[in-house]
């Protein structure tokens, strides 16, 4: 026992080192802690939000309409926001975006407050924060690279991603507390109060400023990243499934309130419990990616991920109580976040330096600016033929479209051999 017993701490250390590798970098520190406690505000509006629209309409369709509506900027912004991306100082551009954002909240905070609040309000503060979103998402995913480097990029998306699902259990929980003891504008105004912790790390951060190219007009440079993405098999597999992923297997978060309610019958607490169980199993995957990810071959773990996701949707889909659902929730959770992490790692560390803001601008444009059209089919669906329906044709769509993945890199004969160099164009 005495001889294994420091052999076992050591190891102990080395992995709890490498599972945290990442935070060794201060700007890394500064932006992850800024992000969360932002995200479990960012998270609490989303709450609010679903819940607001369900109340001032009673309609499933509207609540997908809003969302549709707040993406739709990013539909139309989000592939030239890559390009300013490549061009400007990203940790200048965050922090004003981000200022503003945290106005959109205080509105938003205010309407409800004096009952001024109306679908027309949602629907036009739901597109400004989508507006900014096209250019802020793309900017602060390339600009993680900056904070950390190459060698440790991987593990920074994984305990970012792992920030954020932490925030989506924080943040319904908390929510669901304020609506009960405070009502839907205290949301709002957390969510405000959170943006001053990201704008004070964003501040205190020391970073130089790096050359950008900005010698081409912004449809060519548009038009480099997305031949960039077409000329290379693994990029190109990986935006099919991040698409389809986005068109039928997203829209199941957008239709939580929805499936709580008419589905499960319950009230808001326990449509955060469900949203909160998304993000338990998101969390688990991300903290297992930046402890073991290097260790794995990304590719297999990507499409078991992807397929398990599709499985476990259509289960949630078909069942009765809230406990089963729980569980297939976190499992969804799980695999969305493990499917999510490799996507996004794969894509940045075969991108060339150069085109790393478009890039992220086509995986931002495909992870959020398709929703309109993923809320717009998952609400038609709800109306018309019932919440169950929707996510579970949903989640078939995705595990079909693994499938296909799948057999396309066999095909190939490449599966789980991504480029690890970038190709250059």
């Amino acid at each position: 026992m005495s001889t294994f017993a420091p052999a076992l701490s050591r190891a102990a250390a080395l992995r709890f080192r490498s599972t945290f590798a990442a935070l060794r970098h201060r700007n890394f520190r500064l932006f992850l802690i800024g992000q969360f406690i932002s995200l479990c505000g960012t998270w609490m509006e989303q709450v609010a939000q679903g819940w607001l629209v369900l109340e001032l309409t009673n309609s499933p369709f509207a609540v997908g309409l809003v969302t549709a509506l707040g993406a739709l900027p990013i539909l139309f912004f989000t592939l030239f926001g890559g390009v300013v991306a490549d061009r400007v100082d990203k940790r200048k551009f965050v922090l004003g975006l981000q200022s503003l954002m945290l106005c959109e909240a205080l509105a938003f905070g205010t309407l409800t407050a004096f009952h001024w609040i109306t679908v027309p309000w949602v629907m036009g503060l739901a597109i400004f924060f989508g507006l900014l979103s096209a250019f802020e998402v793309p900017t602060r995913q390339a600009f993680l690279v900056e904070l950390v480097g190459r060698d440790d990029l991987m593990n920074a998306i994984a305990l970012n991603s792992s920030a954020f699902n932490v925030a989506r259990v924080i943040g319904p929980a908390v929510a669901a507390a304020l609506i009960a003891a405070l009502g839907l504008a205290a949301c709002f105004f957390a969510n405000a109060l959170s943006y001053l912790a990201v704008i004070a790390g964003l501040i205190m951060m020391r970073t130089k400023r790096r050359p950008v190219q900005q010698e081409i007009g912004a449809v060519t440079a548009m038009l480099e990243g997305l031949r960039y993405i077409w000329a290379h098999r693994w990029p190109r597999a990986l935006v099919i499934l991040i698409g389809s992923f986005s068109l039928f297997g997203y829209p199941f978060i957008v239709m939580m309130p929805v499936f709580a309610r008419d589905a499960l019958h319950l009230g808001a607490s326990g449509y955060a419990a469900l949203l909160a169980s998304v993000g338990v199993g998101a969390a688990i995957a991300a903290l297992f990616l930046a402890g073991f990810g290097s260790r794995l071959r990304p590719g297999r773990m990507l499409f078991g991920g992807s397929l398990t996701f599709g499985v476990s949707l259509s289960g949630a889909a078909m069942v009765p109580r809230l406990g089963p659902a729980l569980v297939l929730f976190t499992v969804a959770g799980w695999s969305m976040g493990v499917a999510g992490i490799l996507a996004n790692t794969m894509l940045q560390t075969e991108a060339p330096d150069h085109l790393r803001g478009r890039v992220m601008g086509i995986y931002s444009f495909l992870v959020l600016g398709l929703a309109p059209f993923g809320a717009f089919q998952a609400g038609w669906v709800s109306e018309h033929a019932g919440v169950r329906w929707s996510i579970g044709l949903g989640g078939l769509a995705c595990f079909m479209t693994a499938a296909c993945v799948v057999r396309y890199m066999l095909v190939g004969r490449r599966l789980l051999r991504p480029v690890r160099r970038p190709v250059p164009l």
